[in-house]
């Protein structure tokens, strides 16, 4: 794969198996940009029909994450592997096997070469459009398309934290964004959403993401992260746009986490049974005026912990009777989704969202979730704040 053509990484996968595993197909399918449904990448890039994650086995093994989802034909067997890189879940493989070749060994294999794959993928990605043409079932606006550019992932996990998110409406997003950065010491989020609509919201949001990455990338806390970005963009837009930003900087080490609440986004924290929003100090959007000042304040998340980030295009959205989804119903919706790894609760929530407004939104709904775990090291002391607070230690 790593000397196969960036288009070509199927085909050269599919002559590979065929010939070492005596493979009568290999398939890759592709999440699309609304995580609703697997589109199958042909040997050319010709999309086929999309496979859609609910209800089908293809969807079982994306949402389990395990190599355990096969379908027999007779004398052969479809394998269906998640294609997943450091938690972010990029599709499926499916590999039809002779049943006489389908053992243990054969499937232990299968799961190597589809991490391998997710890599390949990745790198394969800056040089060919290929990949990303399979995942549209509709084309993205513009603006969506800015946006989508922007983004780290939808997923991201490591020792000490599992990190899912997700956008709509997916192929006409225009001012909300998220992003995150770590290192061995610490974890930087930022969920921002710039004013305005369609590429003049984009194009705000864009500035803003790149000021505070550059910020970030300089190596300065969050409160001089927000102060440069505020300066980037009152620069630009002398106040008559502004971002509402919501940072967090968690340390690692410490589970210490500060945070600038600059405008909209909302925080809430599932604690073992318990669920709130967290009240954080509100302070000026990005780029209102010249020279605002950010201060950061702080406080500790523990082992067990769900953090959940959710837009005004979340938190505000009325049900027909007039009723914020942030009253009664997100709480709701994190409780019945508790069960539900990090990278699968942003698309459960909106779902939920979708039912709740039971109307089309005009504006974009961003969720983002934190599952924290802490350092290997306090995984004790972690199980007894669980227990302390009705929650069951991960």
């Amino acid at each position: 794969m790593r000397a196969s053509a960036p288009h070509a990484l199927v085909d050269t996968l599919r002559d590979v198996l065929a010939e070492g595993y005596g493979a009568l197909s290999v398939e890759l399918l592709l999440t699309d940009y609304a995580a609703t449904a697997l589109a199958p990448f042909g040997a050319l890039g010709a999309a086929a029909e999309p496979v859609p994650i609910a209800n089908s086995a293809e969807g079982r093994a994306f949402g389990s994450q395990q190599p355990c989802q096969q379908t027999r034909h007779g004398a052969v067997v479809d394998h269906h592997l998640p294609v997943t890189v450091r938690g972010e879940r990029t599709g499926i493989l499916t590999v039809r096997l002779p049943l006489e070749r389908s053992d243990p060994a054969a499937v232990d294999d299968l799961v190597h070469v589809a991490g391998l794959l997710g890599h390949e993928l990745l790198v394969a990605e800056r040089d060919t459009d290929v990949y990303q043409r399979a995942r549209r079932l509709s084309r993205l606006t513009l603006a969506a398309e800015m946006q989508w550019q922007l983004l780290p992932a939808r997923a991201c996990s490591a020792d000490e934290y599992a990190i899912g998110a997700q956008l709509e409406p997916a192929y006409d997003t225009r001012g909300d964004n998220y992003d995150w950065a770590s290192d061995a010491d610490e974890l930087t989020l930022a969920v921002t959403d710039g004013m305005g609509t369609g590429v003049d919201a984009s194009m705000l949001t864009h500035l803003a993401v790149s000021a505070l990455r550059n910020a970030r990338r300089a190596g300065i806390g969050i409160e001089d992260q927000a102060a440069l970005a505020d300066q980037a963009l009152y620069a630009q837009y002398r106040g008559a746009a502004h971002v509402s930003t919501l940072l967090l900087r968690f340390d690692l080490a410490t589970d210490r986490v500060q945070a600038v609440d600059a405008g909209s986004p909302q925080l809430w924290r599932m604690r073992g049974r318990t669920i709130e929003r967290m009240e954080l100090d509100p302070q000026m959007p990005l780029g209102m005026f010249e020279e605002t000042h950010y201060k950061a304040q702080e406080f500790e998340v523990r082992r067990g912990d769900r953090l959940l980030i959710v837009s005004d295009g979340v938190h505000t959205a009325h049900s027909p009777q007039g009723e914020a989804y942030a009253d009664r119903a997100l709480a709701r919706a994190l409780h019945a989704g508790r069960l539900l790894p990090a990278a699968a609760v942003p698309c459960a929530v909106l779902r939920d969202l979708a039912d709740h407004r039971d109307a089309e939104s005009l504006d974009d709904s961003l969720v983002l979730c934190v599952d924290w775990f802490g350092r290997p090291g306090d995984w004790a002391s972690g199980a007894e704040q669980a227990a302390d607070t009705g929650g069951v230690p991960r």
